[in-house]
């Protein structure tokens, strides 16, 4: 078993990958996930219908402090870099396990995006959207 994220091995009791801090969601490992509208070597079955995983964040008071200051100085801003990918990776989950729960062994059509509302608040959106499928091996 290895992690949907990152591919790198997980124990059969993991939670969380010890790589890249990923949740593990059980019953969907094998769940096949892409961007293409088809899986080379599988043929869709049934379409179960559009499906989307959505995880809106804010930036902490200390975030928005540090990452003032990383500004400044220039280059990447890691106080968000992790916190991004966990909101993206988060989004991706969601998305799986709606799919899961219809039926799906495989997501098609995967489409990631951010939105940033109310910049008072400085509420991040990332919004995971694709097509819940069944897929099986072609012959």
């Amino acid at each position: 078993m290895s992690c949907q994220n990152c591919g790198a091995p997980l124990n059969v009791d993991s939670k969380y990958c010890a790589k890249c801090g990923a949740p593990v969601t059980p019953g969907t490992q094998g769940f096949i996930m892409t961007t293409t509208p088809t899986v080379a070597g599988y043929k869709i079955t049934r379409v179960l219908g559009i499906v989307s995983g959505i995880t809106p964040r804010t930036r902490g008071i200390l975030g928005k402090f540090i990452g003032g200051i990383e500004s400044m100085i220039g280059g990447e801003v890691t106080a968000f870099s992790s916190e991004i990918e966990k909101a993206r990776s988060e989004a991706i989950d969601r998305l799986r396990s709606k799919a899961a729960a219809m039926g799906a062994n495989a997501v098609i059509g995967v489409d990631v995006e951010t939105t940033e509302l109310g910049q008072a608040m400085s509420l991040l959106v990332f919004s995971a959207t694709g097509t819940a499928v069944v897929l099986e091996p072609e012959a």
